[in-house]
């Protein structure tokens, strides 16, 4: 059996913080997250049994962007609760001009009922929200050696 009991935070760093923090703030505030940190260096809200950050980045990479192809995080995914909780997100999200939808809801062929949005955020960073139902290491609510996976 694993020590490890799900994410604790994900930290992105922006290369236009101002820009990249309007957008999180609203997501943070849509997810019900708690705002516990709003400053000029960090933008940090917790819930849902893990926390998401947007930091400063450094000088020199000012007004830079993402590369998914570059050694480092190629995406982040946020699991939601059901379905409907992805395709509500989704519509709170679409008609941004501040990001890019590589796709909007849809079913993946990654687990059975693996459904997901996926986007660039404001800094070119891909984010996933994604629902798998039922059993499989995939699902919510599968036990593994009498440990939840996801709760």
């Amino acid at each position: 059996m694993s020590d490890l009991n799900g994410v604790a935070h994900v930290i992105l760093t922006a290369g236009d913080f101002e820009r990249s923090t309007a957008f999180w703030r609203d997501v943070i505030r849509y997810l019900e997250l708690k705002l516990v940190l709003d400053n000029d260096a960090m933008l940090y809200g917790v819930g849902g049994r893990t926390a998401i950050g947007i930091r400063t980045g450094s000088p020199g990479n000012a007004g830079k962007r993402f590369d998914q192809g570059a050694p480092g995080l190629h995406h982040a995914c946020f699991r939601m609760r059901d379905r409907d909780a992805v395709d509500r997100l989704y519509a709170f999200l679409k008609d941004r001009s501040d990001i890019v939808f590589v796709h909007g809801p849809q079913e993946e062929p990654w687990a059975p009922g693996y459904y997901s949005i996926l986007f660039e955020d404001p800094d070119g960073i891909r984010i996933e929200f994604n629902h798998v139902p039922g059993a499989g290491l995939l699902a919510e609510g599968q036990r593994i050696g009498g440990a939840e996976v996801f709760d």
